[in-house]
C-alpha cells in the first residue's frame, strides 16, 4: 500500500459525477423528459467512468 495514490479513485468519481449532471441537463434542454434523460446521464457516467479507469491503468502498466 505504499504506492496508493487517492486522487484517482477522487478523481474517477469526480468525472463521472460531473458528466452525469452534464448529459442530463444537456438533455433536459433539449427536450427530453425527467426520467428519460436521468437514465442518459447515468448512461454517459459509465462510459466516462469507464474510459477515464482503462486511460489510468494503461499509463500505469508501463
Amino acid at each position: 500500500m505504499r504506492r496508493y495514490n487517492i486522487w484517482r479513485p477522487v478523481m474517477l468519481i469526480l468525472v463521472a459525477l460531473l458528466t452525469k449532471s452534464f448529459v442530463f441537463n444537456i438533455c433536459m434542454v433539449f427536450g427530453m423528459d425527467s426520467a428519460s434523460a436521468e437514465n442518459a446521464g447515468f448512461i454517459g457516467m459509465i462510459v466516462a467512468a469507464l474510459v477515464m479507469y482503462t486511460r489510468m491503468t494503461k499509463s500505469r502498466r508501463k
